[in-house]
Parts: structure tokens; C-alpha cells; sequence
């Protein structure tokens, strides 16, 4: 199969850069980092997909069976490494991503070299010693809603996950993303993401990595930032001034400041 038609690859930026890979989080598709494209091709070749299953990727690729674990989605990744033959790539990965980024840099080392955590969590599910931001009734109820009534369940739960309720446009941005993606294929994703636990794969990072955090984020807390931070040798954390899970939509100044930093520190 073509990997760069199945996960609709794109490329752009300075083909003498560094190579940043960008990938987008539940629900969402690699429109969700317009804002932090132009930051970055300047200096970097840029290259964005979208996971099976999410935005304009091919649907007739999707198995069950393969994206009901994170390795699934990690496998994508370093299939489109693969495909564009990349070397000590960086890849910037959103939310669930950020851990999907992790396993695909143990996949392949020489393929991706440095990592940018964008809202990470390694658990949704509070756990003892562990703050996941979620109790396991929580989730249960949150898939059981997606799944008797997804479309439902998207306009409610999108603006929670945005936050910035004064600026409800970012809220319907990202509703209308969940509604686009195919209900049958976003439960399987959603209960990838929502029972995920890769905490122990947190030890197994091994390059240069910075942590982003937002100083309020309902699904991702502060404790989980600091817990990550922990896990990571040598990571960097950043707080960001921002509130919600989507900072590169919500803070872009401040998120794309934080990772144009991090890429200069490491040319």
C-alpha cells in the first residue's frame, strides 16, 4: 500500500531543514496544526498526516484489530518515516500522540531523535500514587456516551476539552473535527486513548524531550506533566499560559515559541 496516500501525507518547509513531524491527536487531523506550520518552515522540512481512521486518510486501511493499541497508531508513524526515509527526526505529538510518539521512537530509534510532548498523558485513569485526572467510573461513562450517541457526545464533551469558553469558536472548531471523523472508527481510537496506560514506556525515552503543559487542562492536569517529567531522562518541562488541552490552537504564540526554542537548541 502507498503509506503516504493512506495516512495523506504532506510535506513542506525547507527541504535542507531538519525534518519535524507533526501529529494530531483524537478526533483531530493535521489542519489542527495550521498555526504552527508557518513557525517552523521557515528553518525545518515539516511533515504532517493523518492517523487511519482521522481526517483524509484512507478508510479502506482501517482495521480493528490493529488500532485497538497505541502500537497501532505508532506503527503509522514509523511506516511514514519509512516511506520518506527520515533520519533524527523530531516529532511533535498532541495529546494521545505524544505517547504514540514514544513507542514509535523505540520502533525506530534512528528514525526519530528528539521528542516534543504536547499535553501528554500516559493515563487517563487515577491509579494509587497516580493522578490521572479521571476516575475508572468516569471514563466507563465517557466511552459508554460516545458510543451509544457519538455525534451527541462531540458537541458536549469538544468544548470541555477546548476550554476558553470566552472563545467559544475554538470549541466548535474542534467539535466539528469530532463530528467529521467516522463514529465507528473514533470509538475504537477513543477507547485506544481513554484505557491507555504507557507509563512504564515513559523509561524506555532515550532523546532530547520537551514536556508542554498548560496551567489549566482538564484532561490533562499539572500532575500528570510533572509525572511525565519525572519518568523522562533529562526531559524539559514548559508550563504554558494557557488553558485547555489544545494549546497550539488555543496559545499559539507561546506554544510555537516553546517548541522553535527547543528545535534551535539542538541543531
Amino acid at each position: 500500500m502507498d503509506i503516504l496516500r493512506r495516512n495523506n501525507v504532506t510535506v513542506t518547509g525547507n527541504p535542507r531543514g531538519r525534518t519535524v513531524v507533526l501529529a494530531h491527536g483524537f478526533g483531530c487531523d493535521q489542519n489542527m496544526w495550521r498555526l504552527t506550520v508557518p513557525a517552523l518552515t521557515g528553518e525545518y522540512r515539516v511533515v504532517m498526516f493523518d492517523y487511519v481512521g482521522s481526517g483524509r486518510s484512507d478508510p479502506a486501511a482501517f482495521s480493528e484489530d490493529r488500532y485497538s493499541s497505541l502500537d497501532g497508531y505508532a506503527r503509522d508513524v514509523v511506516e511514514v518515516c519509512e516511506a520518506l526515509d527520515l533520519r533524527d527526526a523530531v516529532l511533535v505529538g498532541h495529546s494521545v500522540s505524544a505517547m504514540i510518539g514514544v513507542l514509535a521512537a523505540d520502533l525506530a530509534p534512528r528514525r526519530i531523535g528528539a521528542l516534543v510532548m504536547v499535553a501528554p498523558s500516559p493515563r487517563y485513569i487515577d491509579d494509587e500514587g497516580y493522578r490521572g485526572g479521571f476516575g475508572a467510573d468516569d471514563i466507563d461513562e465517557l466511552l459508554a456516551s460516545l458510543e451509544s450517541n457519538y455525534l451527541g457526545w462531540s458537541a458536549a464533551m469538544a468544548p470541555v476539552i477546548m476550554g476558553n469558553a470566552d472563545r467559544p469558536e475554538l470549541g466548535e472548531e474542534l467539535t466539528n473535527s469530532f463530528c467529521a471523523t467516522d463514529p465507528d472508527m473514533a470509538r475504537v481510537f477513543a477507547r485506544t486513548t481513554f484505557l491507555s496506560d504507557t507509563r512504564d514506556d515513559l523509561k524506555t525515552v532515550r532523546v532530547p524531550t520537551l514536556i508542554l503543559e498548560c496551567a489549566q487542562d482538564v484532561i490533562a492536569p499539572r500532575e500528570v506533566g510533572a509525572f511525565v517529567h519525572r519518568a523522562v531522562p533529562g526531559s524539559t518541562l514548559v508550563t504554558l499560559d494557557a488553558t485547555g488541552h489544545c494549546p497550539h490552537l488555543s496559545a499559539p504564540e507561546a506554544t510555537n515559541e516553546a517548541i522553535t526554542a527547543f528545535l534551535a537548541g539542538r541543531r
